[in-house]
């Protein structure tokens, strides 16, 4: 049998993203064959008795990839303290298992959601380090000037910390018109910060007004109901890892 490095082996069996499980190992919360174990132990999954926090971790389960064209109104959370719905309740019960959302979107934000049981995966998505951009078309009050767009395409100093550059350009969903009040934008950004996009564009001046996100890498799907969603095919999946 082949023997993988451990926080691999626990990101596909669903039990945290690879960089989570590291961090369980390091607070010596996982053991092998009795052991506690190391960053970097290699283990045989079929054969190893691998635990964590004194429980056994089972034979990984089938891998699940859904794409969730989320609504507004809907928290990225499986519970909410104020009773919001989140978008697990739009998830049938027999799919949801151990799948996690990849990222989040606010509750006033729209569109596509990655939801995955592959902390590897899921690993790759979502930081900044692998270079899986999010894109997103965002209506915005009034028409940001070019200085304007320009700060926002260079970045800017959020919270103490300057945001990478992004990609922004002007937008026109089908069927809408132009108008003086309002604007729309495609912004495509490889970080996934809280509140990211609206925050940016405040600073400049122009409040977002509905923001939506249409694809998450490679992926997109513009005929996907709101408030549905399906499994991601192989070749999502492979382009997604790449």
């Amino acid at each position: 049998m082949t023997r993988e490095r451990l926080q691999k082996v626990l990101a596909r069996a669903g039990i945290a993203s690879r960089r989570k499980a590291e961090e369980l190992i390091r607070g010596g919360r996982v053991t092998v064959n009795g052991a506690v174990a190391a960053v970097g132990d290699k283990v045989e999954a079929a054969r190893d008795a691998i635990k964590v926090d004194g429980k056994l971790v089972g034979s990984p389960p089938a891998l699940r990839y859904l794409l969730l064209n989320k609504p507004s109104g809907y928290m990225t959370t499986r519970s909410d303290p104020e009773g919001r719905p989140t978008v697990f309740d739009l998830i049938a019960p027999r799919h949801r298992g151990h799948i996690e959302a990849v990222g989040r979107l606010d509750f006033r934000s729209e569109g596509l959601l990655l939801l995955t049981n592959d902390g590897d995966l899921a690993q790759r998505v979502a930081h900044p380090r692998y270079g899986c951009t999010k894109t997103y078309l965002a209506k915005v009050k009034g028409q940001p000037k070019p200085e304007a767009l320009e700060r926002l395409r260079r970045g800017m100093v959020l919270d103490g910390h300057r945001t990478a550059p992004a990609k922004v350009g002007p937008a026109a969903p089908r069927g809408r018109r132009a108008a003086r009040e309002n604007s729309w934008w495609r912004i495509e950004i490889a970080e996934g910060r809280t509140r990211q996009i609206r925050e940016m564009f405040f600073r400049v001046g122009h409040p977002v007004q509905r923001l939506r996100r249409v694809a998450i890498g490679p992926v997109e799907d513009p005929r996907l109901p709101v408030g549905s969603y399906r499994e991601l095919t192989e070749a999502e999946v492979k382009r997604l890892r790449g």
